[in-house]
């Protein structure tokens, strides 16, 4: 049986949207002003992005008289003001409390923001690859940290004045390549797991080309398996 909404319910989406669209344009209004741009500056600055959004429309979205705000304009006006979507949605400091979605009540404008980015993990809500791409780059970074740990300690180890700050040299480099080489082992445990899903690894810094197997080279297809 379909359900009915009672004229207070029907209400609460344009309030919802008005909302949405209200801090977005809010947002993009404070940071034009902030940066000491007009709208045509603003308008400029898109175009130059590549997706033209005119004077006009601008100054009609600040002003509430703009009915819709495709995602896509959303894109462009972030980075065009040099900020994240996130930030023009949610715009924390600024805005106290926001309306997630239709039919609920306000909530801190922070927590929402935590939420819309998966930075507070909502229960039942999949996240997807997000975590899987968290740790890869924790471990890129731990790898290269070594690394460059390492040749530090190999060039103490062979400027070194004495015997006892050769071998402290030496332990320290011997201690930052087994941490190099544990956190490569585990990046390609991991790239090995999100081919064998189906996703394409992020890509690799220079420094690293010997994490992947040379059956996994870029102009090899994605069919191919260690």
């Amino acid at each position: 049986m379909t359900q009915c909404r009672s004229d207070d319910e029907e209400d609460d989406f344009p309030e919802w949207v008005d909302r949405v669209q209200a801090n977005v344009a809010g947002e993009v209004r404070r940071r034009r002003k902030e940066m000491g741009w007009s709208a045509q500056d603003l308008a400029d600055r898109c175009e130059g992005l590549g997706h033209p959004i005119p004077r006009n429309v601008i100054a009609n979205m600040e002003s509430g008289r703009r009915a819709g705000l495709p995602l896509v304009d959303v894109i462009v006006l972030a980075a065009a003001l040099e900020t994240y979507p996130a930030c023009l949605i949610f715009p924390v400091g600024y805005v106290d409390r926001t309306q997630e979605l239709p039919l609920q009540g306000l909530v801190p404008t922070w927590d929402a923001l935590r939420r819309f980015t998966g930075e507070e993990e909502v229960f039942g809500h999949d996240s997807g690859l997000v975590p899987d791409f968290e740790v890869h780059t924790s471990l890129v970074r731990t790898a290269l940290a070594a690394i460059e740990e390492e040749e530090r300690a190999r060039f103490a180890a062979k400027t070194a004045t004495s015997r006892a700050q050769q071998e402290e040299a030496e332990r320290q480099r011997t201690a930052y390549a087994d941490q190099a080489l544990s956190a490569k082992y585990k990046l390609r445990y991991l790239r090995r797991e999100l081919r064998d899903d189906g996703a394409i690894p992020p890509d690799l810094p220079p420094t690293l080309h010997d994490v992947d197997p040379p059956e996994w080279a870029p102009e090899t297809t994605s069919e191919v398996r260690p």
